[in-house]
C-alpha cells in the first residue's frame, strides 16, 4: 500500500537537504498532519541562485541528446512511480484518485514533448540582400539559454504547472530554482528526487518550499533572467512589477465560458459542461464558471445539468467513485459560500448544492446571477457555475469578454462561420470548438490575456521563452 514518507528534503544544488521539517502538509479531506517537509531559508535560497549562475555555462554546454537523456529518465521513473505521485497528490491536494492519475499521466506527456523538442530546437538562415549595401551579407540566428530561472508554481495542478516550468528548462538548457506552493509541495519534491538520480551539472536545479515573505529572492534577485509564475492575479501583477529587468511569464485567473448554441448535441454537452465546471472540484483557473445557453434549449439542457450535478458523488478523494472533493482550505470554501450567498440576495436562484462542510463545497448550479456579483466578475475557483441564456450570438460573444480575465472559452456549436467568429472577436488565449474551455492538452500554446497573464506555456512555446535569439551576419568578399 503506497504511504508518504515521515519527512520530506528540500533540494539545493541537485542534492537533499534535510535543515528541518518545519512545514507541516495536511491531508486536505481529514486535516490531519501527512508529513512534514523541509523550508528553505532566505540564506538558502541565495546561495541555490548562486549555484544557478555557476550551472549556466555547463547546462548550455549540454547536447541536445544529453538533455533528452535526462527527460527520458524522468519519463521512465515517474512511470514506475506513478502511483506514489498520484497518492501523494490524493492527500496533498484532495484532489480525488482517478483525476490524480490523470495528472501524473500529463506528468509524464509533459516531459516526453520536452524529451522531443529538446533535439529541436532551430533557427533560421536569413538573406539579408535586401539593398544594394547588403549585397555581400547573409545572416543566420539560433536560439540560446537565456540563464538561470526562477519558478513559482500554484497548489491545485502540483505536477504538471511544475512540469511545464522544469521540463522546458532542463530541454533548453537553463538551470532554475523552483518554489512549489507551501499547501502542496510533495509532488516536485518527488521530481527533485527523480533529477537527483541523474548527472546533471551541479547547481543545475533547487526546489525549495518557502514561505511567501521568505521567497522574496525568487522574484527581485537580477542574476536570475526569468520568473515564470502561475497563480492569483493579484500575486502575479504585484511579482511582475518587482521583478526588474527579469522577463517575466504569468499564467494568471481566469472566468471561463462556455456557449451552447441552438444546435447543441445536448447529452454530449451535459457530460462536458459538468466535467468542465466540477472537475477537481472546480479548482482549475479555466473551469466552466459561466454557462451561456442559447434560449430555444436553455429550459431542456438546464434540467439535465442539474439532474447530472445532482447525482454527483462528494467525499474521501482516495475513494475511487469520489468525483468532488475537499477545496485546498476552509477559507477557500467559505469563501466561495460567501460569494453564493451574495449572488442569492441580489436574486440569483440555486438551482443545486450550495451546501458545505468544512473544506467540503457541494456541486453547484445558479441561475440570475447579477451582474456585478463577484460570483460573475471574480475567478469562483470553485464548484460552482452559473447559468444565463441568449438569443444573439454576437451579444453572446460580448457578454463573454466583458470582464477582466481572458483565458480560455468553448463555444458549442455545429456551425462553422459561429466558430470562426468567436476565434476572431473573443478575448482570450484559446477558443475551444465543440468542447469545454476546461480542455488542455500539453504541447499547445496555453495562456491568457487581460487580467489572466503574459505570454504562453506549453512545452515548445516556453521554451521560446527560456531562450534568446542570438544572431550571426557574414559578409562575403571575393576569394583571392
Amino acid at each position: 500500500m503506497t504511504q508518504l514518507k515521515d519527512a520530506y528534503p528540500l533540494y539545493l544544488a541537485n542534492e537533499a537537504r534535510q535543515p528541518n521539517a518545519d512545514l507541516e502538509v495536511t491531508d486536505k479531506y481529514t486535516g490531519q498532519v501527512a508529513t512534514r517537509v523541509a523550508m528553505a531559508s532566505p540564506e538558502l535560497i541565495d546561495e541555490a541562485i548562486g549555484w544557478s549562475v555557476r550551472a549556466a555555462e555547463p547546462m548550455r554546454r549540454l547536447a541536445g541528446y544529453e538533455r533528452q537523456a535526462v527527460l527520458m529518465h524522468c519519463v521512465a521513473r515517474f512511470t514506475q512511480r506513478a502511483e506514489e505521485l498520484a497518492y501523494s497528490l490524493c492527500v496533498e491536494a484532495g484532489k480525488p484518485i482517478k483525476d490524480s492519475r490523470g495528472e501524473v499521466t500529463r506528468l509524464i506527456d509533459t516531459f516526453r514533448v520536452a524529451a522531443e523538442e529538446s533535439v529541436r530546437i532551430t533557427g533560421e538562415y536569413q538573406p539579408l540582400d535586401i539593398s544594394a549595401r547588403a549585397r555581400d551579407y547573409q545572416g543566420i540566428w539560433k536560439r540560446v539559454p537565456i540563464g538561470p530561472c526562477s519558478f513559482i508554481s500554484p497548489f491545485n495542478f502540483p505536477l504538471n504547472l511544475a512540469a511545464h516550468k522544469v521540463a522546458p528548462a532542463l530541454a533548453v538548457g537553463c538551470p532554475f530554482v523552483l518554489k512549489p506552493a507551501s499547501k502542496t509541495p510533495l509532488g516536485a519534491l518527488i521530481i527533485g528526487e527523480v533529477l537527483a538520480e541523474t548527472d546533471l551539472p551541479k547547481g543545475a536545479f533547487s526546489i525549495l518550499p518557502a514561505t511567501r515573505d521568505g521567497a522574496d529572492l525568487f522574484t527581485t534577485d537580477d542574476r536570475l533572467k526569468l520568473l515564470s509564475f502561475t497563480g492569483s492575479p493579484d500575486v502575479g501583477w504585484a511579482l511582475k512589477a518587482r521583478a526588474g529587468r527579469k522577463k517575466v511569464v504569468l499564467e494568471l485567473g481566469g472566468n471561463a465560458a462556455v456557449i451552447v448554441d441552438r444546435d447543441a448535441d445536448l447529452d454530449d454537452a451535459v457530460e462536458r459542461i459538468v466535467f468542465g465546471a466540477f472537475y477537481q472540484s472546480g479548482q482549475s483557473c479555466i473551469g466552466v464558471q459561466r454557462i451561456l445557453i442559447h434560449a430555444d434549449i436553455y429550459d431542456d439542457l438546464k434540467a439535465r445539468l442539474v439532474d447530472k450535478t445532482r447525482g454527483l458523488v462528494c467525499g474521501d478523494p482516495k475513494d475511487e467513485t469520489t468525483f468532488i472533493g475537499p477545496l485546498i482550505d476552509e477559507g477557500e470554501a467559505a469563501r466561495l459560500e460567501d460569494w453564493i450567498g451574495e449572488a442569492v440576495d441580489g436574486g440569483a436562484r440555486i438551482l443545486v448544492g450550495g451546501g458545505r462542510d468544512g473544506c467540503m463545497m457541494q456541486a453547484t448550479l445558479v441561475e440570475g446571477v447579477p451582474h456585478a456579483a463577484r460570483l460573475n466578475r471574480e475567478e469562483a475557483f470553485g464548484p460552482v457555475a452559473t447559468l444565463q441564456s441568449f438569443t444573439d450570438f454576437e451579444a453572446a460573444l460580448d457578454e463573454v469578454n466583458d470582464g477582466r480575465f481572458g483565458l480560455q472559452a468553448g463555444i458549442i456549436t455545429h456551425d462553422l462561420s459561429k466558430a470562426m467568429m468567436a476565434w476572431d472577436r473573443l478575448e482570450v488565449g484559446g477558443v475551444i470548438v465543440g468542447d469545454v474551455p476546461s480542455y488542455r492538452v500539453d504541447n499547445m500554446p496555453y495562456g491568457g490575456v487581460k487580467d489572466s497573464g503574459l505570454g504562453r506555456e506549453g512545452v515548445r512555446f516556453a521554451m521560446e521563452d527560456m531562450t534568446e535569439i542570438r544572431n550571426l551576419v557574414i559578409r562575403r568578399r571575393p576569394i583571392l
